[in-house]
């Protein structure tokens, strides 16, 4: 499968009944932290979870991330030193770890170095919160 250039965000959700409409429900850390707007209009792609060999109608219980993608180098709970190399659109803090992974920290500045400890983790970016000012 083709996945465009123009992708902004990658997320699973469920679809619920409303009334006589179906919602798609977008979780708040992808406006948040991502290029999304809720104030625009998105063309929106549904992609099965149905096993690609077996039958379409059954969903699949497997992981979403491919067995060759790399895995986020972080855990949640994990502590970590960071150095504070940017601010993100949102005006939090953006850390780098192994292999460019991206961690966000909110209330950091530039040039900042602080321990946090990591609350969130996705497959591109993970949250951490300071637990120690300076290092």
């Amino acid at each position: 499968m083709e996945i465009s250039e123009k992708l902004l965000c990658l997320f699973s959700t469920e679809v619920s009944a409303e009334e006589d409409r179906y919602v798609i429900e977008v979780p708040r850390q992808e406006i948040e932290t991502g290029d999304i707007d809720p104030e625009e209009v998105y063309r929106v792609a549904l992609i099965s979870r149905a096993e690609e060999s077996g039958d379409e109608t059954t969903p699949s219980t497997k992981p979403q991330s491919a067995p060759s993608e790399p895995q986020p180098p972080v855990d949640v709970g994990e502590t970590r030193y960071v150095e504070i190399e940017d601010i993100g659109k949102q005006g939090d803090g953006i850390a780098r770890v192994e292999r460019g992974y991206v961690i966000i920290v909110p209330g950091a500045e530039v040039g900042e170095r602080v321990k946090i400890e990591v609350t969130e983790v996705k497959s591109n970016f993970a949250v951490g919160e300071i637990i120690e000012e300076t290092f």
